[in-house]
């Protein structure tokens, strides 16, 4: 199957059958860019100037740790890595705040949900001070009923007992419930759990291609959708 085709072919969820909206922050609301730059350049740089080694070596260091703990709540612990690295990853990531921005249409589509009266919950593996600052940057609090920190529910979104756990939090209908994150694992649990209707964003990263799957409606951002943008 050809991931683009499907990608066009499939842009519309039946808004009519979705009564609660569960979206995903860095790479679908957000450009992925930031976070990208953020841990893949900046860290390592800062890394590399403190412990006296060349950027590259500092980078393969790094990746190594990264990959350690990929999809656990250490992950966007700001905290952890801190301590890991003895470096204030929470004063660092201001320094370049400049680089937080949204994807195109994401305010035009949250302002669609709230004219048709979803709940709509912004769900994310982003640590609390990481939260903060981006919201300071982008200002979406007042579209969602809640905002939940996959730390305060105690499990990483790529594990099936984060959706026990978080059904019991805000009490949604399954069968009801459209989620949308840009990573695919995240997504595959979501489906495990049995959320029935999930988009994937292709374009988490503006700075990069999008990578289409067939495993659920997949777009590059939510201006694609039918019944909404263009």
């Amino acid at each position: 199957m050809n991931h683009n085709s499907f990608a066009i072919e499939n842009r519309a969820p039946d808004w009519q059958q979705i009564s609660t909206i569960l979206l995903d922050m860095d790479g679908t609301l957000l450009d992925k860019y930031f976070d990208d730059y953020f841990w893949e350049t900046y860290v390592p740089l800062k890394y590399s100037q403190k412990n006296n080694l060349a950027h590259d070596h500092a980078q393969a260091i790094l990746l190594e740790q990264y990959n350690g703990v990929k999809g656990t709540l250490h992950w966007s612990d700001l905290n952890y890595w801190s301590d890991k690295l003895e470096l204030n990853i929470a004063e660092l990531k201001k320094e370049i705040e400049h680089l937080i921005g949204l994807h195109p249409y994401v305010k035009e589509f949250l302002s669609f949900l709230v004219r048709e009266k979803k709940q709509v919950y912004l769900i994310t593996a982003a640590h609390p001070e990481a939260l903060k600052l981006k919201m300071e940057k982008v200002r979406l609090e007042g579209y969602f009923e809640q905002i939940i920190c996959q730390d305060q529910v105690g499990a990483a979104k790529e594990e099936l007992i984060f959706w026990q756990k978080l059904v019991q939090m805000i009490d949604f209908n399954k069968e009801q419930t459209l989620f949308a994150d840009d990573t695919l694992a995240v997504l595959k649990a979501a489906r495990q759990f049995g959320i029935r209707f999930l988009i994937h964003i292709a374009k988490p990263n503006s700075k990069q291609s999008p990578s289409f799957t067939d495993f659920c409606l997949s777009v590059e951002h939510f201006g694609q959708l039918k019944t909404f943008g263009r």
